[in-house]
This record gives structure tokens, sequence and C-alpha cells, in this order.
């Protein structure tokens, strides 16, 4: 819920969400998952899921839904084709509770849904204030409708947690993971570069075609009946409808190419001048690693100290603060402690921030590695 990493995997070609989701995330989850339902369970209660998976957009597939759902796992997502925004007087205002236990509220509201025609699932929607229609997918019988949206919308903590990692810890940077190159097998398949593009000209003209035909849809003619605005009327009409009618042959004659080109092909179909190496993942899985547990050190520490703050929203960059302070180190042997002696921080309400974290973290008697001295934090004065 608040982004914390679990584990990381490393792709030199990105095969698509779905592969990774099925043959790399689902059997690392169903191994190490804490605390799941025992699995005779499952066949008893059909509404009982093992586990939840929120993941973006490009995961949604009702027959991956489907097939997760015969294990026992619940999927959420985004609906990829949500259709006619729902009427306002279905929506209702529902607390929900967010990861930093803020209760907000949220209008909610809900329908089944027959999903590919081959699962049922929820689709449960928020009304924004610009009264947009935020409409998500989910294969979880049992939640109430706002602990799921509170799920959904927590995901951007990932989208966050990416974009604070590249700031402050080099993530993807130069300075600490090896950058040597290795072969990739020339069986290895990919999406092909072809198809890719033919796709992507697709997906634009068809995006284009739908404005088209929604301006198309909303001319209309609502004053009196005269010459000159009914012949206005007409050339407007007329024009979009031209337009439209060379999008529609133009995406035509690109279906019929992209289903001509195949999808995927190996290394070795690639042009020389388009073939590459994947980068060396031996450091690279060690660094990240340590990037990942410094970062959840952080964001415990970030709970601690929001306990004693009136203003939650500081606390990262509190940390952040603390980390820059300048600190005197006391090794005591004869008492078998390692004095870690803070600098006090610019305002009294931060000292006293600090010094709880202090007593939360002389809390958990923890030793130095490689020593026998326990580390104790104090402020200078």
């Amino acid at each position: 819920m608040d982004g914390q990493p679990f584990f990381v995997i490393n792709q030199e070609i990105d095969p698509g969400l779905l592969q990774v989701l099925e043959n790399e995330i689902v059997p690392r989850l169903e191994a190490e998952i804490p605390a799941q339902p025992a699995r005779f369970e499952l066949p008893q209660s059909p509404n009982i899921h093992r586990f939840t998976m929120v993941f973006v957009r490009e995961g949604y597939s009702p027959g991956f839904m489907k097939l997760m759902r015969d294990k026992g796992i619940a999927c959420q997502t985004y609906h990829k084709y949500p259709g006619e925004d729902w009427p306002e007087e279905e929506f209702h205002k529902k607390p929900v509770r967010l990861v930093s236990d803020n209760i907000v509220e949220m209008r909610l509201a809900e329908r089944d849904v027959f999903l590919g025609k081959t699962l049922w699932g929820r689709e449960i929607r928020k009304l924004t204030e610009s009264v947009h229609q935020t409409a998500i997918i989910s294969t979880d019988y049992q939640s109430d409708c706002s602990p799921v949206a509170a799920t959904m919308f927590a995901r951007w903590s990932q989208e966050n947690f990416f974009r604070y990692m590249r700031k402050h810890y080099n993530l993807d940077g130069d300075g600490l993971a090896d950058y040597s190159t290795e072969e990739i097998s020339e069986t290895t398949k990919l999406v092909n570069p072809e198809y890719r593009a033919v796709d992507g000209k697709v997906r634009s003209h068809v995006s284009k075609l739908n404005r088209m035909r929604r301006k198309f849809g909303e001319i209309m003619l609502i004053e009196e009946i005269a010459p000159r605005k009914v012949e206005a009327y007409q050339q407007k009409k007329s024009a979009l409808h031209e337009g439209i009618n060379g999008l529609e042959r133009l995406i035509e004659e690109l279906k019929v190419c992209r289903k001509e080109t195949p999808k995927h092909i190996t290394i070795a179909d690639l042009p020389k001048e388009d073939r590459f190496r994947r980068l060396g993942a031996k450091s690279k899985y060690l660094i990240d690693t340590i990037k990942m547990i410094a970062y959840r050190a952080e964001t415990a520490m970030v709970s601690i100290i929001r306990d004693s703050m009136s203003r939650i929203e500081d606390a990262r960059s509190l940390i952040e603060g603390i980390y820059t302070t300048e600190v005197d180190l006391i090794p005591d042997e004869e008492d078998g402690t390692l004095k870690v002696r803070l600098h006090q921080l610019a305002n009294c309400s931060s000292g006293k921030t600090l010094q709880h974290l202090c007593n939360e973290l002389n809390n958990t008697c923890t030793q130095f590695p490689g020593t026998n001295m326990r580390l104790f934090y104090e402020l200078v004065s």
C-alpha cells in the first residue's frame, strides 16, 4: 500500500506485463507472501482469494484474470474499455481509509460486469470533482468497494517510489552499477519493431477518429432554420464526415498491414543495425537490493516520526534533513556501546521529533555489524 519494494526483476527484453506477471512475478508471490489461506479452504469458499495483485492497464486481460482467479488470486486494474459514463445519481459518498490512516470521502459506484465473455467481475467507478469517471475492474469478491478503491489509487506510490529513488538514490545511475554488456541468445523473442510502429499508428488514428466522431455527434442545428445557418451546419457536418471516412479507410489499410506483420521475431531476425546487447546484471542485482533495503529502512523511520508530527506530509523531507546532519561517533568498548550523537536541527519541534526517533531506534538494541557494540542514539544537547 505504501509502495515499499518487495523484490526486483530485470528483463533485457520486455515481453509484456502479462508474461512477466504470469512467469516471473506470480510464482514468487505464491511462494513468498505470508499468511495466505490454506489451499483446502479455496474450493469450499469460491469467494476467498489468497492475495490481490494490483497492476496498471497494460495487464488488463479477462483471460489472464480468469487464470489467476482459478489459482485463488484476485486481480485489480483500470478498465481498458470503460464505455459510456454512468449516471451521476449512481454515485454515493463513501469513507475511504488511505495508507496514512487518513480517511477521505470518494464518490463511488459499482456494477457487476461480464469481462470478455469469460469472467464475472466488479466494476467500481470513482467520480472526481471535474466529473471524470475512473473505472476499476476487480475480481476481489469479498472486500467493500472502499478498500478496493484505496488499493487501486495507492498504486501511485509505486510511481512516487521510482521518482524518489531516481532523485535521491541514483536509481539507474552510472555511479555504482556495472554497465558491462553480454550477448543475448539469437533465439530470444521480442516484439517486432515494424509491428510496434504500425500498431502505434493504428492506435493514434483510432483515437483521432473517436474524437472526430464525438465532435460530429455534438454538432446539432438547434436554432431557427434559416438558409444561411442550415448551409453552415451542412458544411461542417460534410467536412467532418469526409474526414471520418478518410480516417476509416486509412485505419483499415493499417490494420491489414498490421495483420500481415509478425508480432514477435527473434534476435536473429533483427537487422544488424537494430541488434543490441544486454547489460551485465551481476552487480546490478546487488546494488538494486541494497537500494531497496535502504529505502525500506528510510520508510520505516518516516512511519516512526509521523507519530510525533503535526504535519505528517513533511516526514520524508525531515528524514532527509536528518541524514545530512553532522554526528559525533563515540565507541565505548568497555560499556559495549557505539554512541551516535546527532546535532540539533533548525527548530525546537524538529528536535523533539528527532528525540522520539532516537528513543525508538534505541529500543531495537541493534548491534553495529562486525562488533559487539550496541548502537545508541542521542542528541548533542
